[in-house]
């Protein structure tokens, strides 16, 4: 043992190796409490063991730089630190917790870690729309029925519509009169175009009613098609143009319009 002390290296080795021994010796009355040792040997033994490191760190301070790294390559740099520096004993770090001042308040975060994305709550219930358009609870839309009941809307356009145009007559402003004019143009073609549902509707009841009472007499069902219903409107309106005077009036608007496109058409086949 004499000789192994000479140098610093070897000192520093025994050093070492009685450390791991007095862990081994802690660990083995510790779990087994077999053995038991004195508080007055254990602060002996580290009292020794100051004194040999102290001679040892001497020893190391008048060594050349070149030796030092030869040193630490043959004991190994862990070693080396462990007898020289000490174990370091990590303290343990207290994890700050993040708390809100006030409930109202967004809670605060660390910025070290990210934030997750889904929250620990449970997620708020989406709200559930409800278009009563396409709803199955609104029922089929009846387009009789519903004109039947709100009949009274029908009449409150006629009476806006006749109140717009009294404002169209006296309003002076260019720009007002142009928007009051576009809207008694669109609300008036509104109006034509249900009166001309309701007689298409009219015209149709009366073709079934006359078509099922064929058909009990022994003829042959016929189903309305759209161009035959085209057809009927089209002598309704004759007949009514007829009896108002006003057949020839549009019948030469008519030709007019025909001859206007006859024109547009002929460039082109040229």
């Amino acid at each position: 043992m004499s000789k192994l002390s000479k140098s610093p290296g070897n000192k520093l080795h025994v050093i070492h190796e009685k450390k791991k021994e007095r862990v081994q010796e802690t660990d083995t009355t510790s779990e087994e409490s077999t053995v038991e040792e004195s508080e007055d040997e254990v602060a002996d033994t580290q009292d020794t063991e100051a004194d040999e490191l102290i001679t040892v760190k001497q020893e190391l301070s008048n060594m050349s730089f070149e030796e030092l790294i030869q040193l630490k390559e043959r004991l190994g740099l862990k070693v080396y630190n462990q007898v020289v520096h000490g174990d370091k004993v990590k303290k343990p770090t207290s994890k700050r917790v993040f708390k809100r001042e006030n409930k109202n308040r967004p809670m605060e975060m660390s910025s070290k870690r990210p934030v997750r994305l889904s929250k620990e709550s449970d997620p708020a219930k989406k709200k559930m729309t409800r278009d009563p358009r396409f709803d199955d609870l609104s029922g089929e839309y009846n387009e009789s029925y519903f004109k039947s009941n709100y009949s009274f809307l029908f009449d409150i356009k006629s009476r806006e519509k006749e109140k717009i145009k009294k404002t169209l007559k006296k309003e002076n402003d260019p720009e007002k009169k142009v928007e009051l004019k576009m809207l008694y143009n669109r609300m008036d073609q509104q109006e034509q175009s249900e009166i001309q549902k309701d007689k298409r509707k009219t015209l149709e009841k009366e073709w079934k009613k006359k078509e099922q009472s064929q058909v009990q007499q022994g003829k042959k069902p016929f189903f309305l098609k759209k161009a035959d219903l085209r057809k009927l409107e089209l002598a309704e309106k004759y007949k009514e143009l007829q009896k108002s005077g006003k057949l020839e009036k549009y019948l030469s608007k008519k030709r007019k319009k025909t001859a206007q496109k006859e024109k547009k058409k002929l460039p082109l086949m040229s």
